[in-house]
């Protein structure tokens, strides 16, 4: 039996969260083409006959600009030094950056086995994919393309994976695929649709508090209450939209894919509301669930 944990770090927007659903099997982590999706450390495991495999998404890496910022960058470091395997994906189609190579050599350098992963290889031009895979051929780590969205070239890269495992028993039952409860996925899934409905500069001062989470009787319909933190009050006026337009849209999007999830009925209620540099207050910051100790 093999098992282990694979820590998945890269910077913003790298597709790691896509990867890391595709890996798995399941959506375990929320996905956006906007950059700081992810902001917590997520795991997804994936189980079969001889392995398991905890894959640990993480925060994107770039300068950070605010505590919240700080904040998930020290969970993006501070992963690789809990993994047994680092997995550093790498926007393939943007091309290779000076910044790409000073984070590949820092974490490379590392005593854990290291594969870089060319992820987006479906919208980009071959000759560039030969280029970039010339660019690190002399480095001596394995380098595997993919596109997680066409699920290519995915299965060589578990067999990559499998092969740089230790030798341990299973680190879970075998029907566990991630380490967040119902109710922290059901705040990520309506964060999801602001980060996708709304404007650039609005999602990422938004927080999503859960108040009630609740089951009926009869175990049918789940009652769940939300509040939708944001930092100004022009971006409550944008989150609620005229008579409440947009955040009903918002709403709606979320529920389906809350009752998808939780596989039952939903009956949601939304609420918007202020508080203003939330994501620089470190009190604000632990009531809404972040800048815990790991």
């Amino acid at each position: 039996m093999k098992s282990g944990y694979v820590g998945v770090i890269g910077r913003a927007n790298a597709g790691k969260s896509t990867l890391v659903n595709v890996l798995v099997g399941e959506k375990v982590a929320i996905v956006s083409p906007k950059p700081q999706t992810t902001r917590d450390r997520i795991m997804g495991v994936l189980s079969d006959a001889e392995t398991q495999i905890a894959f640990i998404d993480t925060p994107g890496l770039y300068k950070a600009d605010n505590l919240l910022n700080s904040h998930m960058q020290k969970t993006a470091n501070q992963t690789v030094e809990d993994v047994d395997i680092i997995l550093f994906v790498l926007d393939a189609h943007a091309g290779v950056s000076q910044t790409d190579k000073k984070l590949i050599e820092k974490f490379s350098k590392n005593d854990l086995p290291f594969i870089l992963v060319l992820s987006k290889t479906d919208i980009m031009p071959e000759s560039l994919l030969i280029s970039e895979l010339k660019e690190f051929s002399e480095y001596g780590f394995p380098i595997v393309p993919v596109s997680a969205r066409r699920g290519r070239n995915v299965k060589e890269l578990l067999r990559v994976i499998k092969e740089k495992l230790p030798g341990k028993e299973r680190l879970f039952a075998e029907d566990i695929i991630s380490d967040r409860s119902e109710r922290f996925m059901v705040s990520e899934i309506m964060r999801e649709k602001i980060l996708l409905l709304c404007e650039k500069e609005i999602p990422h001062g938004v927080a999503v508090i859960v108040n009630e989470f609740s089951l009926d009787e009869k175990g049918k319909v789940y009652k769940i209450s939300l509040d939708v933190i944001c930092e100004k009050p022009n971006h409550k006026a944008i989150l609620i939209g005229k008579n409440g337009t947009k955040i009903k849209e918002i709403s709606t999007y979320a529920r389906l894919d809350m009752e998808k999830f939780l596989e039952k009925k939903v009956f949601l209620t939304t609420y918007v509301k202020v508080k203003e540099d939330w994501r620089n207050s470190a009190f604000l910051m632990k009531e809404y669930g972040y800048d815990k100790e790991e």
